[in-house]
Parts: structure tokens; C-alpha cells; sequence
């Protein structure tokens, strides 16, 4: 049964959601804040898709978007304009729906995402261009040889790899690894990355992840 995260201060309106996504048969959860999602997140659970609110009491939804990377979020807003959308969805949206939304266009929006994620289980392995991450052993791969990395690098390239199209911003990047890889700081961000690049330049004589000036880094194009 796949599952969905509802984070929506509106009573009425997340009621309405968990009863036709119930409907739908899927498992639903509920979180009323921006605060309260994240705890819910970081007791281990991991929904399949999260219907998030913009207008939250405590963290926004804008605050709360960038440390759900790695899942597909649909954001629900009053908020119609082009900027507002592109913003998002450059910010890591999965998608995103004008309230007051139609039922039935949600429902299909929901379907689309959770058919393109990666089913959950199946396959423990990242892979872009020739770089290929097991993520049950924590191994990374160059052209299938093995590369050393350090918790911090692997960390770096995981998160890179599962946002390939996205430029993932200096602040992104240290608070998603601040809490597992506590010697990655802003001072040392740069060094890390510098040392990972070289790395994986040294087995395929190329270089994999760009520097975007004054935001941050991405997986470079293959």
C-alpha cells in the first residue's frame, strides 16, 4: 500500500484528502504544521508522497521543501502565479496544484508521480552516467570500479545523484548532511566537494558534478 504524508493546517480541507485517498486505497498520514512534518520524517517513516501546504503555522511550506529532496512532493497552493510555481518546482517540487483544486486532477497527479518514482524496495542502486551508487552497501562505482569514498563524499554524491537535474544550493547540501556528517561544514563544503570531484575524475578522466557561481552544485550533464 503506498503511502501519503498530508501537511495541511486546514481541517477541512486534509479530511477531505485523507477520505479520497482512503477511497483511493491509499495509507494516509496527517501533519498540521511545517514543524510537526518533520518530526513525523525524522522518526524513520518515509511516505511514498507528500501533499504539501504553503500557507503552515511555525516553518512554511517553502521552508519545509527543501529537506524532503529524495521525495516526490506536490505542493497544494492559493498561490497561482508563474514565479511562484517555477520557483517551486525549481526548488524541488514534484508538482503543483492551484486550491481551490479539482479532486479528480489531483487524483491523476498523484497516480503520474507515484508511477514514475522508483518503486521502494526494488532496486538499491543510484546510477547516472557512468557513476553507479549501491546504496545497501554504501559502495560507490566509476565505469564498475569501486571508488573509496568518506562518509561525507558518499553522502554528497548520493544526495547530487538523487536530484541529478537540480542545482542543490550550499544551505540544502549542509542541512540535509549536517546531522549524519557532522565534520561537513559550511568552511569544509567546498574541500569535500573538491575531493570528491577528483576522485571520481581519477577513474574516468572527467569531471561529474559542476560548480554553479554563488548557488551551489549539481550533477554535470552527460
Amino acid at each position: 500500500m503506498k503511502h501519503i504524508l498530508i501537511v495541511d493546517d486546514d481541517p477541512h480541507i486534509g479530511d477531505m484528502l485523507e477520505e479520497a485517498l482512503m477511497r483511493e486505497g491509499y495509507g494516509v498520514s496527517r501533519a498540521f504544521s511545517g514543524t510537526e512534518a518533520l518530526l513525523w520524517l525524522s522518526s524513520g517513516r518515509a511516505p511514498d508522497l507528500v501533499l504539501l501546504d504553503l500557507m503552515l503555522p511555525g516553518l512554511s511550506g517553502e521552508e519545509v521543501l527543501p529537506r524532503l529532496l529524495g521525495l516526490p512532493v506536490i505542493v497544494m497552493s492559493a498561490k497561482g502565479g508563474v514565479e511562484d510555481k517555477v520557483g517551486l518546482l525549481l526548488g524541488g517540487a514534484a508538482d503543483y496544484v492551484t486550491k481551490p483544486f479539482d479532486m479528480k486532477e489531483l487524483l491523476a497527479r498523484i497516480t503520474v508521480q507515484l508511477r514514475n518514482a522508483a518503486p521502494s524496495g526494488i532496486s538499491a542502486a543510484l546510477e547516472y552516467g557512468e557513476i553507479r551508487l549501491d546504496t545497501g552497501s554504501h559502495t560507490a562505482y566509476a565505469l564498475d570500479q569501486p571508488v573509496k569514498l568518506t562518509r561525507t563524499e558518499y553522502a554528497l554524491l548520493k544526495l547530487l545523484m538523487q536530484n541529478p537535474s537540480q542545482v542543490m544550493t550550499r544551505s540544502v547540501l549542509l542541512d540535509r548532511l549536517c546531522e549524519d556528517t557532522p565534520d561537513c561544514v559550511e568552511s569544509s563544503l567546498k574541500v569535500h566537494v573538491s575531493n570528491l570531484r577528483r576522485k571520481l575524475r581519477e577513474v574516468t578522466g572527467k569531471d561529474h558534478i559542476e560548480a554553479v557561481w554563488g548557488i551551489g552544485f549539481k550533477m554535470r550533464e552527460t
